[in-house]
């Protein structure tokens, strides 16, 4: 029997006391919010925080599930990938930088749009941004990238 291969992420849209949004740039993708893969016998909380504080040096509160993406179409050897996205607030750290955030920051809602170029993250930050008390699930393709599915659950 062949086993499924799936990467599982985890990412956050972290606002801090003053409503600004929390960004990393990231050295491929450019600017997106803070996240990463869920390491084996590791919860997605826990992933979410750890991954959160070395990209960003910030300790975030998670507040909810908010959107989850499925990539249904492999590209060659890359196995598809499940992704949860979360709401959460900062509640301490300094902002620090590392090797797969060279820079990092606060910024204005309004920025955020402006400095995002990948398509899948700008549409990502979209839906974070407006969520409201339901989790949004999407189904996605790269190269090019195309939304096959989004459903609002309440």
């Amino acid at each position: 029997m062949k086993y499924p291969v799936h990467i599982v992420a985890v990412s956050a849209l972290v606002r801090n006391r003053s409503g600004k949004v929390l960004l990393m740039r990231h050295p491929v993708r450019g600017w997106e919010f803070p996240g990463g893969q869920v390491e084996p016998g590791e919860d997605l909380i826990t992933a979410l925080r750890r991954e959160v504080k070395e990209e960003t040096g910030i300790a975030i509160a998670v507040r909810r599930l908010a959107c989850i993406n499925s990539n249904v179409k492999p590209e060659g050897r890359i196995p598809t990938k499940v992704m949860f996205d979360f709401l959460a607030t900062a509640v301490s750290g300094r902002l620090k930088t590392s090797d797969e955030s060279p820079e990092v920051g606060w910024f204005d809602r309004d920025e955020v749009f402006g400095m995002i170029t990948h398509p899948m993250i700008w549409d990502r930050m979209r839906i974070l941004l407006a969520a409201k008390n339901r989790v949004v699930y999407r189904t996605y393709s790269k190269d090019p990238y195309r939304v096959h599915k989004e459903c609002r659950f309440c």
